[in-house]
């Protein structure tokens, strides 16, 4: 639960729902359904959610954030970011929840609460207006090198993941949100609008909005 002290905490962050912009989410679920945390080590789909991640962040000694984020970098790119590093993450903003988040980081340390070590996994995206869309493929191919970048830094900071057995999957989140559902669920771009909803926009042309 947020608040109780956690010796580190995995968040991933991002809008599954704006194509690469779910990328930290899905990092996030990939290693939580690969690997068992070591005790006292937390995942946490962190989505959007910005100032009401306060307790997870202040309760943990390392953090780890999965995210998409705009190096202007080739897309697929992986970039790692660590401790003194990680404020430079503010001036490469893609979506409102790093303005939340940088700010959040910002408050715990003024607090004197702030993680001893922020360690940040970003990749850069390739496309995120694609209201509906899932991760491009230029992206959705580095998943798993997040994933082992992830299990690195939990292992160097004395938190070793140990893969989980064949029979012993787990998932972060409900079934239905899980990627593969996601993908085989929505309706592709000829059956539905993917910048937004055409019955609202329309409404808003004959209203004179």
């Amino acid at each position: 639960m947020a608040g109780e002290p956690r010796s580190a905490v995995v968040l991933g962050l991002g809008n599954v729902l704006w194509a690469d912009e779910g990328f930290g989410v899905r990092a996030a679920e990939a290693l939580h359904a690969q690997y068992a945390m070591a005790p006292g080590v937390e995942i946490v789909d962190g989505g959007t959610q910005g100032f009401a991640l306060m307790d997870y962040v202040v309760s943990a000694d390392r953090l780890l954030v999965l995210d998409a984020i705009d190096f202007a970098l080739p897309p697929g790119t992986l970039k790692v970011l660590r401790d003194a590093e990680v404020p430079s993450w503010g001036s490469v903003k893609i979506s409102p929840h790093q303005n939340g988040f940088e700010e959040l980081l910002a408050i715990a340390q003024l607090r004197g609460s702030a993680p001893a070590s922020v360690t940040v996994i970003g990749v850069q995206p390739e496309q995120l207006d694609d209201f509906g869309g899932s991760l491009r493929p230029s992206v959705r191919a580095r998943i798993a090198e997040a994933v082992a970048l992830a299990v690195g830094e939990l292992a160097a900071w004395g938190f070793a993941p140990r893969r989980r057995e064949a029979n012993e999957a787990d998932r972060l989140n409900a079934p239905a949100l899980a990627l593969d559902a996601y993908e085989s669920g929505r309706p592709n771009e000829r059956e539905a609008c993917r910048i937004g909803d055409a019955r609202v926009l329309n409404q808003r042309v004959r209203e004179g909005g």
